[in-house]
C-alpha cells in the first residue's frame, strides 16, 4: 500500500481528507502521514495524534524546506493543500505612498505580487522538498475558478486574484513534470466551500445580532457550485486511494453540478429565510464595493482589492462548474453530498 502524506492535516480541507481516509477505510492508518506546521509537543500536534491513532504525525513548515523534506521521506503520494497565508497574494501599492492614498479602495497605483512572492512561494518550498525526498506522485489542491462554461473545461487564466497563486503553482508543477521530477502530477480544483458563503456575501456574519444588514453591496454576481468541506474531504480521499493511473496527470474539478449552483442573490435569500429576516443583494460595481468595504467597514484596502476581483470571475461564469468527477467519487464511497441550503441552515441556526 502506498504511503500517503497530507499537508495541513490539522486544517479544514486537510483534516477533512484525513478523516475521510480513515473513516471509510480507504488507506490503512499505518500508511498515512499527517503533516502539520505545529511543533511536536504542541496542543495541535498532540491533538492530531490523538484523533488519528496509527497515523504518523510529522512537523513540516512552509517556512522551512528542510522540515518538509524530512517529513516526506518514504512518502509515495503527497497531497499538497495550499497555504492559508492569503496575505502573501495581496496587490501592492506603488508610487509615493502618501498618507491617506488609496483609502477608497482603488485609488492610487497597484501592482500584482511578482511571480514567486505570493502563496506560490510557500507551495514551491513544499514541492521542491518533495522532489528532494523522492516523492513520485503529487496531488495539488487548487481552486474551482477558471472554468470555461463555453468549452466546459479548465482555463489557465482567471479574473480572480485568489486564483493567481494556484495557477502559478499549477504551472510550476507542470514544468517539473515535463523535466521528469515526478511520475505524475494531479491538479484538483477544489469546489468553493459552501461554508465560505459569508465571505462571498460581503463579509456577512451568520450571527444576526452581529450583522443586521438587509441589503448587501457586491461588486458583481454569478453562479457558484458550492461544495461542502466534508464532502471535498471524501472526494480527495477517494482520489488519493485510487489505483495508480486513474488520476495521473489529470486536472479536474471537485464540485457539485450546475443544477445545484446558486448565485449570491439566491444565497442571500436563503440566509434571510434561515434567520427570519430578509437579506438582498445590490450590485454596485467594483469601485463602489471597494469603497464601501474600506471606508464603511474599515477593512484593509489591499485585502479588499484582492478579494473584490472575485466577482468579475463570477460574472464570467468561472465558478459554475460542470464536471462529474465529484459526484462519481462520492457515489463510490456511498456518500450523499450536502446541499448549500443545509449548510446555511446549520450555520445560521448554530450562530
Amino acid at each position: 500500500m502506498p504511503t500517503v502524506a497530507i499537508a495541513g492535516a490539522s486544517g479544514k480541507l486537510g483534516g477533512a481528507t484525513l478523516s475521510a481516509l480513515l473513516a471509510h477505510s480507504l488507506v490503512p492508518a499505518s500508511s498515512v502521514v499527517a503533516l502539520t506546521s505545529s511543533q511536536p509537543g504542541s496542543s495541535t500536534f498532540n491533538s492530531l495524534a490523538a484523533t488519528a491513532p496509527g497515523v504518523q504525525v510529522r512537523h513540516a513548515s512552509f517556512e522551512d524546506g528542510a522540515s518538509f523534506e524530512q517529513a516526506l521521506k518514504g512518502v509515495d503520494r503527497f497531497f499538497l493543500v495550499s497555504t492559508p497565508h492569503i496575505e502573501l497574494d495581496y496587490d501592492r501599492r506603488v508610487g509615493d505612498g502618501g498618507e491617506g492614498e488609496g483609502e477608497g479602495g482603488d485609488d492610487g497605483k497597484w501592482e500584482e505580487v511578482p511571480d514567486g512572492e505570493g502563496r506560490e512561494k510557500h507551495h514551491r518550498v513544499a514541492i521542491d522538498a518533495a522532489v528532494r525526498a523522492g516523492v513520485k506522485r503529487i496531488y495539488y489542491s487548487s481552486l474551482a475558478f477558471a472554468f470555461d462554461p463555453a468549452t466546459k473545461a479548465g482555463m489557465s487564466s482567471s479574473k480572480a486574484g485568489v486564483m493567481r497563486a494556484h495557477l502559478r503553482t499549477e504551472a510550476y508543477l507542470a514544468s517539473l513534470r515535463s523535466s521528469g521530477k515526478f511520475d505524475s502530477v494531479t491538479i484538483i480544483r477544489e469546489g468553493l466551500y459552501a461554508e465560505s458563503w459569508p465571505l462571498y456575501l460581503g463579509y456577512f456574519s451568520p450571527r444576526g445580532t452581529d450583522d443586521e444588514r438587509t441589503e448587501v453591496l457586491l461588486a458583481g454576481d454569478g453562479k457558484i457550485s458550492w461544495t461542502a468541506i466534508p464532502d471535498l474531504g471524501v472526494a480527495n480521499a477517494a482520489v488519493l486511494a485510487a489505483p495508480d493511473g486513474e488520476f495521473d496527470d489529470r486536472t479536474f474539478y471537485l464540485s457539485v453540478r450546475p443544477g445545484a449552483a446558486k448565485s449570491m442573490a439566491e444565497i442571500a435569500a436563503l440566509v434571510g429565510a434561515a434567520r427570519g429576516k430578509e437579506v438582498k443583494v445590490k450590485i454596485v460595481g467594483r469601485p463602489e464595493a471597494e469603497r464601501y468595504n474600506v471606508k464603511e467597514k474599515g477593512l484593509d484596502p489591499a485585502a479588499v482589492r484582492w478579494w473584490t476581483s472575485t466577482y468579475e470571475a463570477l460574472e464570467e461564469g468561472e465558478c459554475e462548474i460542470d464536471d462529474g468527477t465529484f459526484e462519481k467519487l462520492l457515489e463510490r464511497v456511498g456518500v450523499r453530498p450536502q446541499k448549500v441550503e443545509e449548510v446555511i441552515e446549520k450555520m445560521v441556526k448554530k450562530a
